[in-house]
């Protein structure tokens, strides 16, 4: 019996969908009365006509409508004659056929949706050709479940670049709105409007965090990015349980914070998360060196917070398109509050894109975490390292300048904070014996380090370098390194 050879996608006899009839009729009715431009002009463009020469009448006419000047079968014939752009259907004859074709401006738009919908079927096809080709082996770089990543990172570019019109708002839900998110402020004065961030001074100069916001945390290697970052997503996530049973001791949480950890595993960071809690340090555990008693808080802090909505995934170099996918599996599943990414240099972009080079990656990665926040309507830290070039500055404290690879994280941040602790460089600084000899300049010289170092011990500074919806400044922090523990700083009781 001979083997049936699988048949590449493309080859089916059907002919991809389009209306011809209904570009006519647009062109027809956009030739006759401008006006109908307008019904047409936010959702359809010259690429959905299936035939070529409409498409360049219509990008003819939308340039001529868009500068305020007239487009019809007169203003038009002088251009087409000159560049030769209608000879194949007849020349400029070919207008006068349009208006003889033309629908009524009522109907433009009901036209324009036809020929969009059917550009969109054709992608669609072609889409699935891809999928077909790649699954037979046309594209031996990408297993199977990087062929699933790149199908889904297409339709989603699909879908965001012409799958569906634009939705305004009128003025008026805009203020309902507004007024509604003033009322939430309004009732809880001395908290917050958006999500608690378990931080009082950071909830007071920012609100907590908002739903579609795109928050950047920067720092240099050591300083604690990833410590306050859990901080964060811990106090955000005990915040949505205790909502959740004020009524009901027992309910469970509609919403859940995900933290996708890229450079730590899932017990590394639980176990940073419970010496936290438990202030029992985390090194000391790794080694086993703790007491029984420090144990057994051990033990009863994990049961206290077992219940916390927090869900870990620490898929390395995860895709931003398989971020994008598990993110909205937990919004379907179990809701979804937040979302930590730790870092951004390590994610890839989606499967199947091959930026130019590493700006252009880190580009499209901030991007896509932006639309994220936007589409799933939940606020993304996402943290990020700086550049050495603050190593050569005297004042060692970030700039915004200082974020590594791109601009464009700094473009499409909502909120940049940095974190910044002196105690840090204080450390490197410390004098050696050897340079003074147990001379009074050494002991002078470690009195004033001492000194230095008391100043800022335990004490951490967050840098609200941008923030869109409020004021930037510094904010003090209270950091114990023991526990990886960050914490508001008591300015009363110092």
């Amino acid at each position: 019996m001979n083997s049936i050879e699988p048949q590449p996608f493309g080859l089916s006899q059907r002919l991809p969908p389009s209306n011809v009839q209904a570009e006519q009729a647009l062109l027809g009715a956009l030739l006759a009365n401008n006006r109908a431009y307008e019904r047409v002009s936010e959702f359809l463009a010259a690429e959905h006509f299936t035939d070529p020469v409409h498409g360049r009448i219509f990008t003819a006419i939308q340039r001529r409508c868009e500068a305020g000047q007239v487009a019809d079968a007169v203003t038009l014939r002088g251009e087409f004659e000159h560049n030769g752009a209608l000879d194949e259907v007849g020349g400029t004859a070919y207008l006068a056929q349009l208006l003889g074709a033309m629908v009524g401006i009522i109907n433009a738009g009901d036209y324009g949706r036809v020929i969009r919908d059917a550009w969109v079927r054709r992608q669609l096809i072609d889409v699935g050709e891809v999928m077909v080709n790649r699954a037979f082996g046309a594209d031996p770089e990408l297993d199977g479940a990087q062929q699933i990543e790149a199908a889904e990172q297409v339709l989603f570019d699909l879908a965001t670049k012409g799958g569906t019109e634009g939705k305004g708002v009128t003025f008026e839900k805009a203020l309902t709105l507004a007024i509604s998110l003033a009322s939430k402020a309004f009732e809880n004065q001395g908290s917050v409007s958006g999500l608690d961030t378990g931080l009082r001074d950071l909830n007071k100069r920012t609100g907590g965090l908002h739903k579609s916001d795109l928050i950047i945390l920067a720092g240099r290697p050591g300083m604690g990015k990833t410590a306050l970052a859990t901080k964060i997503a811990f106090g955000a996530a005990k915040a949505m349980l205790a909502n959740a049973r004020i009524d009901n001791p027992n309910a469970v949480p509609k919403e859940c914070v995900a933290i996708f950890s890229l450079e730590m595993s899932a017990d590394q960071l639980a176990t940073r998360l419970l010496a936290e809690e438990a202030r029992v340090s985390a090194d000391k555990i790794r080694r086993g060196e703790i007491s029984t008693r420090d144990f057994d808080n051990f033990v009863k802090v994990s049961r206290e917070i077992s219940d916390i909505p927090l869900v870990i995934d620490d898929t390395p170099a995860i895709t931003l398109s398989a971020l994008r996918t598990r993110c909205r599996r937990l919004q379907r599943t179990n809701g979804l509050g937040l979302v930590v990414v730790d870092y951004l240099q390590l994610m890839r972009p989606a499967a199947g894109t091959r930026p130019e080079n590493r700006v252009q990656e880190i580009s499209q990665i901030t991007q896509g975490l932006k639309a994220i926040a936007k589409e799933l309507a939940v606020p993304v830290i996402a943290l990020s390292q700086l550049s050495r070039s603050v190593e050569s500055r005297e004042d060692k404290r970030p700039q915004l300048a200082d974020l590594r690879e791109s601009g464009s994280i700094e473009q499409d941040a909502d909120m940049v904070m940095f974190i910044y602790r002196d105690e840090y460089y204080l450390q490197a600084r410390e004098p050696k014996i050897t340079a003074f000899d147990r001379d009074d300049k050494y002991q002078e010289a470690m009195e004033k380090w001492k000194s230095d170092m008391q100043a800022v011990y335990q004490k951490a500074e967050l840098i609200l370098a941008k923030q869109r919806h409020g004021p930037t400044g510094k904010i003090d922090l209270f950091f114990q390194g023991e526990f990886t523990l960050f914490a508001d700083l008591d300015t009363i009781h110092e």
